[in-house]
């Protein structure tokens, strides 16, 4: 579980209740409760992303929520770690021993470059492939996350239309004058609403799968420059420097203070 963004979201929530609570106490929560604003905010939002997108990233979009409370398993000193044990086998016992190493990656996009390489294939095309696939990974993971920007416009959005509906069906009927302040806080609960759909939910979901994606997609750079050099014949400590290049500061002292793998 991701710690962090668990804790965003709950503390999120717990600021806007204690500033309900300390201004009108527990019975104040009764204010910005109204289920016909919640309808109109919350369901002309989503509906408007799904009159906007085809019906299976939709779905994926919503699905991908998840993802912003899984832990991510991008460890990037162990990638650099396990390419540098796989260029040693390659220098020395040849690229065709990599084929028996490549069984034991988790990785199925490392373990796909690993075998084209086996297979001979010419650097330029293996490049191309992994690049593709990177590309089209990345193409996946950006509908999402535009899913959820999309939902962040259209929040705030709809509650200024619950709003406007609120304001001019209290406008039909001044003759009560003691019922005007509930009738414009009932009005203004939808612009609320969508505040906090945008705020507290969808723009910090699609930054998080932004996040996610970059660390991501700089790992299979990482992995495409590995394995071109392995196929290259560099030195492992040549590739070794090279990868290194992606850490940071921090990062690269706790693998020097690890210990390489390079024999060579």
């Amino acid at each position: 579980m991701d710690l962090a963004s668990i804790l965003g979201i709950v503390l999120c929530a717990v600021v806007v209740l204690f500033g309900i609570i300390n201004g009108a106490g527990f019975g104040g929560l009764k204010y910005f409760w109204d289920l016909p604003s919640i309808l109109i905010t919350l369901g002309g939002a989503f509906c408007c992303v799904l009159a906007e997108k085809a019906l299976p990233d939709y779905i994926n979009g919503l699905k991908s929520i998840k993802l912003v409370f899984k832990a991510p398993e991008y460890n990037l000193p162990e990638v650099i770690r396990k390419i540098i044990e796989l260029s040693n086998i390659a220098r020395k016992e040849g690229l065709l021993a990599l084929e028996e190493a490549s069984a034991e990656l988790d990785d199925a996009f490392l373990r796909k470059g690993v075998l084209l390489i086996v297979d001979g294939t010419d650097p330029e095309l293996v490049r191309g492939i992994l690049e593709t696939e990177m590309a089209s990974i990345d193409d996946r993971h950006k509908k999402n996350i535009t899913f959820w920007l999309d939902l962040a416009g259209m929040g705030p959005a709809w509650g200024m239309i619950g709003t406007l509906i609120g304001l001019i069906l209290m406008l039909q009927d001044m003759n009560d004058p003691s019922s005007i302040g509930p009738s414009m806080a009932v009005a203004l609960i939808t612009t609320l609403y969508g505040s906090l759909l945008a705020n507290w939910i969808c723009t910090p979901v699609a930054q998080k799968l932004n996040v996610n994606n970059s660390a991501e997609m700089a790992i299979k750079e990482v992995m495409i420059e590995g394995l071109l050099s392995i196929q290259a014949g560099e030195n492992p400590r040549v590739i070794e420097e090279k990868l290194k290049s992606f850490l940071s500061p921090a990062e690269k002292d706790a693998m020097d203070a690890a210990g390489g793998e390079v024999d060579g």
